[in-house]
């Protein structure tokens, strides 16, 4: 049997060492991380990542790059967002640009690349931007009655008695609309069973196609109750197509949000602090802003694990990843829409 120098296993030894010690350290400075991807940290457990642990890594870029979730021509938002811009420089004492991006993914690896600061993400794609870019959400929009989006509700026949709650879904023939439709079926699967109701096994779903048939199938007795979006509803109320008499809602879901603001985990806390302080005083009235954002009036502190909570709850309910190969991100790729 061949016998190695020792000198060589020596060098082998130091070879061996000089990999794995990277590998060792890296896992010993950060003690948890969740689903986030590997270049981020999240000790406090927010499920965001917390600010680098060397300061030398922090940053305070000037002038500070901004984006909205991007259309097919993401020019459309840089003049609708020029009023909060200027407030942003006075507020911050930073200059300020608007990057026009063509897709979400493009937006998100912008943010994880460093090239962009503040972002507000559409609903789905702040989860990935969250988990693969390091943002950090902060703001959602409000409106005259707080958090803007939209709720699923539960809806029933006004004079039904016998359906009071989710509890009393029970054997009943409900209206879904579709099984791709967030509120009107992944919500509801997710909610219900987390209350002990299994859409599909404790009641009968039947897929109306459309949240307007759902509502008009439980006032014409088609259906024994219907899980449609609120904002529907209150439209088709508007515009008398039902009456408001006509139903009672015996369920309404926590809000989902229909966009979230968020900084890039590395900029200096001083500057984060700034920024916020820019969201949260900017007033909609009268700008470029509410302009575009109609009904709109201003912007909310956001806690993402309390906000997004049902968001989470759905796409993890649907087997999806926060991989930046996964298909799920792969479809972020392609041009957006609003």
């Amino acid at each position: 049997m061949t016998r190695r120098p020792p000198a060589l296993l020596a060098l082998l030894v130091l070879v061996l060492a000089a990999l794995v010690a990277p590998l060792a350290s890296a896992a010993d400075t950060c003690a948890h991380r969740g689903t986030l991807d590997p270049m981020y940290c999240d000790e406090n457990r927010d499920m965001v990542a917390d600010p680098p642990k060397d300061p030398a890594k922090l940053v305070s870029p000037d002038p500070l790059v901004f984006t909205y979730a991007p259309v097919e021509d993401p020019a459309v938002y840089e003049g609708a967002w020029s009023d909060f811009l200027r407030h942003l420089e006075k507020v911050t004492g930073k200059r300020t640009r608007y990057f026009g991006l063509q897709n979400y993914a493009a937006q998100i690896e912008a943010m994880r690349s460093g090239r962009l600061h503040i972002s507000g993400f559409s609903t789905g794609s702040l989860v990935y931007a969250v988990n693969l870019a390091g943002a950090v959400p902060m703001a959602i929009m409000r409106d005259a009655r707080g958090a803007s989006g939209y709720h699923l509700v539960v809806i029933t026949q006004a004079k039904n008695d016998r359906i009071r709650s989710v509890a009393d879904l029970k054997g009943k023939r409900v209206a879904h609309v579709s099984q791709t439709s967030s509120s009107g079926h992944q919500a509801p699967v997710y909610f219900f069973s987390r209350m002990g109701v299994v859409p599909g096994k404790d009641y009968q779903i039947v897929f109306s196609g459309k949240h307007d048939t759902s509502v008009l199938g439980v006032v014409n007795g088609d259906y024994d109750a219907a899980a449609v979006a609120d904002t529907v509803l209150e439209r088709m109320i508007a515009r008398n197509v039902v009456k408001a008499g006509d139903v009672k809602v015996v369920y309404t879901s926590p809000v989902f949000p229909t966009a979230g603001f968020a900084y890039a985990h590395n900029l200096e806390p001083r500057l984060v602090e700034k920024i916020k302080e820019a969201f949260y005083s900017f007033s909609f009235e009268g700008t470029s802003v509410g302009k575009e954002f109609k009904g709109r009036t201003g912007f909310l502190p956001l806690q993402y694990a309390r906000d997004w909570e049902a968001v989470l709850g759905i796409l993890t309910a649907n087997g999806v990843t926060f991989t930046r190969d996964s298909p799920e991100y792969k479809r972020l790729q392609k041009p957006a829409r609003e």
